[in-house]
């Protein structure tokens, strides 16, 4: 069950692999996160001297009264992963038109845990058909309601 999702993704982009990454949060936030208070649309992953960080995305305070104030909501959070899996991205991303972008937040064993994908950019063409597919897949389901 996913707690927060970018539903864009899937379409502004076509992706090609995903990962899964542990995410460093403070307490509240994972309490906001539970409680869905938070936005990955527009976030994306920068990897830096060896490590991941999720850029963008903004979590809410889970109680806004009792909040610190010096708290920041879109502050760059550090991500979890294997060395193996970093170089591998890193090596992925030197390829022209990659990118990693965050897809969704959700619970695995009382853990809070971030799936990230590999992703080229969808151009307009891709993008309509993506959407006839859709329109035609919606007719078909109204169709078929009607019987």
């Amino acid at each position: 069950m996913a707690y927060i999702r970018n539903k864009k993704v899937s379409f502004n982009y076509e992706i090609l692999e995903t990962f899964e990454a542990g995410a460093v949060l403070y307490g509240h936030e994972v309490k906001a996160v539970r409680a869905g208070k938070g936005s990955l649309v527009g976030s994306y992953i920068i990897f830096r001297d060896g490590e991941a960080y999720l850029k963008g995305a903004t979590i809410t305070p889970y109680q806004e009264k009792n909040t610190h104030e010096s708290y920041n909501q879109e502050r760059e959070r550090k991500l979890l992963l294997s060395k193996k899996e970093i170089t591998k991205i890193e090596k992925e991303l030197n390829t022209a038109g990659l990118t990693v972008v965050p897809i969704s937040l959700y619970n695995k064993k009382s853990k809070i845990k971030l799936e990230i994908a590999l992703v080229r950019g969808k151009k307009k063409e891709d993008k309509r058909e993506t959407l006839k597919k859709r329109d035609s897949k919606r007719t078909i389901e109204r169709l078929l309601k009607q019987r």
